[in-house]
């Protein structure tokens, strides 16, 4: 018989996720750890057939990936990761998992994390030789924008961490000045090369030939990232035949709303990883929904950020979001897993991206993306 924690989060996961049909795989549907009791869900127009629960892998390393396997063991298919992460650990911890495990039985993802520092850096460094009257200009139209937004209310930009609401305001300081002085800036070399070599470092690392998907950018701000840098599509056509990649995807912590329109604008984006919560989901569930009938693979991250309440910087969890997830989920889990299986009642996403830095956090958080549900 099943403890009773272990019956709590079963029927948690089939209120959430209900079990989805063991029927013969559907044209376009690739399948990967296909194990009894983990509900799958296809990411799009991919035809991954993906864990409703997928790895984060910020906290992976040489040292910290055994977790990981056990994870796979319980169905988990899709591991996520970035040269950011431990810059290089993370990718260098996954090629540990690529030598324990066949590298057709998970679906793989890294950034180009350089992209937006470079881009950031470079527009900073002209910023900087602007006379004064000129950069007033320039923070003038960032500071504009980002009003008309609305990126900075208080429950779409969830502040996440530390210096994310700085990120947004070098991305839009960024935007401003490339509209008047991108043409000072050698792209090919600092858009499109950047991209190329990131991805040829990040093969090294993990000690494999390709990825199954290629974000770029890691962490936009803005959706003018994606519209306004043709560089990232060049860039990507020439890894897919290369064979290095196979599909384009974005991630984002702000303006969630604003990158899922752009990414279905822009038709060469497959899958979006953005921050959707019970705390902003009325900002994104319109762009949600576009997203989904457009065909775009939509992964949720910051799932349970907002409810956490020992979170690394020292900040405990706002009381008034703890509300809001015990009025949206009742009952007796942990906030964290709470957030998680209320996001998991919502088919428009295929999965939800949770940090699962060890064997305990697998083990109470993957049964949650489970169809498994009845107590034995």
């Amino acid at each position: 018989m099943l403890d009773r924690r272990r019956f709590i989060v079963s029927a948690a996961a089939s209120c959430a996720v209900g079990v989805l049909p063991e029927t013969a795989a559907a044209v376009g549907e690739e399948w990967r750890n296909r194990q009894p009791g983990m509900a799958y869900q296809k990411l799009g127009r991919t035809g991954f057939m993906i864990s409703r629960m997928v790895m984060g892998g910020n906290t992976i390393a040489p040292t910290n990936y055994e977790h990981v396997l056990l994870a796979m063991d319980m169905g988990l298919n899709y591991l996520d990761t970035a040269p950011a992460y431990g810059s290089g650990k993370s990718e260098e911890g996954y090629a540990q998992v690529l030598k324990a495990r066949p590298r057709d039985s998970f679906f793989l993802n890294t950034k180009v994390s350089p992209w937006d520092l470079n881009r950031n850096r470079l527009y900073k460094d002209i910023f900087d030789s602007l006379p004064e009257t000129e950069q007033k200009k320039v923070r003038h139209a960032a500071q504009g924008y980002i009003e008309k937004a609305r990126i900075f209310e208080p429950d779409y930009v969830g502040d996440y961490f530390r210096g994310q609401r700085g990120e947004v305001e070098a991305a839009a300081l960024s935007n401003a000045i490339a509209e008047k002085y991108g043409e000072k800036l050698d792209r090919g070399k600092n858009y499109r090369q950047i991209i190329l070599d990131s991805v040829h470092a990040s093969l090294g690392r993990l000690g494999t030939d390709h990825v199954d998907i290629l974000m770029c950018p890691h962490g936009a701000s803005t959706p003018a990232e994606l519209r306004n840098y043709p560089e990232i599509l060049e860039a990507f056509e020439i890894l897919k035949k290369q064979g290095k990649v196979r599909h384009l995807g974005v991630s984002a912590h702000s303006d969630p709303a604003g990158i899922l329109r752009a990414a279905v604008e822009q038709k060469h984006y497959s899958v979006a990883m953005v921050a959707y919560n019970v705390v902003n989901h009325r900002f994104v569930d319109t762009a949600l929904k576009a997203a989904h009938d457009a065909g775009l693979g939509v992964i949720a991250m910051k799932v349970a950020r907002p409810v956490w309440g020992a979170r690394r910087d020292g900040r405990q969890a706002d009381p008034r979001r703890l509300a809001m997830i015990e009025r949206a989920f009742p009952g007796p889990l942990k906030a964290p897993q709470k957030a998680y299986a209320w996001a998991l009642r919502n088919r428009r996403l295929p999965a939800v991206i949770s940090e699962l830095i060890n064997a305990e956090l697998v083990k109470e958080n993957v049964p949650l993306a489970t169809g498994n549900a009845a107590p034995a």
